[in-house]
């Protein structure tokens, strides 16, 4: 089981607490059976002093036990967290390395338009993938289920913005047809909303553009 956390911050302390996440992360697994799959800080769309974070546990948390691991940290605000169960992908907790343009997008989806969503993300995604240089992190389903409404995460990364840009702009017949189907699971669904982060837990380079 995945968790997606919103952790808000002190004015200006985003960086302390992130790296207070990271620093704690090695003993969370002997003390809680949780491991860190990801801190991410804000691009566009949240505020400047919020981290995202996901979680991966080896067995559900019992009650409050998912924002344990932040417990004793100073600076963090509010937190919340949402309890994901992995639709499509991820299908393993090897967690994302590589730097780059991250789009959490949550989707609200009548039950039974559900299947068809999924079988148009699997169908659309290899030739997205293929054609802008991004990668599908994961989908998840959020539990528990609201009024025959299913809700879900998409992480998606690309490059940078530019490629957010170029990928919404077909240049060929193949990449109309990907558009298509994207396009598509937003007629299937009652809401739908997006933000962008970058990836502090990334192995190649760290991100030190100031985009708020």
């Amino acid at each position: 089981m995945y968790f997606h956390h919103r952790i808000l911050c002190a004015p200006r302390t985003w960086k302390i607490v992130a790296d207070s996440i990271v620093h704690l992360s090695g003993q969370w697994q002997a003390k809680s059976d949780c491991a860190l799959y990801g801190v991410w800080r804000s691009q566009i769309g949240r505020p400047r002093d919020e981290l995202t974070m996901i979680t991966v546990w080896r067995e559900p948390p019992a009650d409050d036990k998912a924002i344990a691991p932040l417990s004793g940290i100073a600076d963090i605000v509010r937190h919340s967290a949402v309890a994901l169960t992995p639709a499509l992908r991820p299908t393993s907790p090897e967690p994302p390395r590589r730097q780059g343009n991250y789009a959490f997008r949550w989707f609200k989806t009548p039950s039974h338009h559900w299947p068809e969503f999924l079988d148009l993300c699997a169908a659309a995604w290899p030739e997205f993938e293929s054609a802008y240089d991004s990668q599908i992190i994961g989908l998840w389903r959020a539990t528990p289920d609201d009024n025959n409404t299913v809700r879900s995460l998409l992480v998606t990364r690309r490059p940078d913005l530019a490629m957010w840009e170029r990928s919404k702009l077909p240049a060929n017949e193949a990449e109309a047809e990907t558009r298509r189907k994207l396009s598509r699971r937003y007629d299937l669904c009652d809401d739908t909303v997006v933000c962008t982060s970058t990836l502090l837990t990334a192995a190649d380079r760290e991100d030190t553009a100031r985009w708020t």
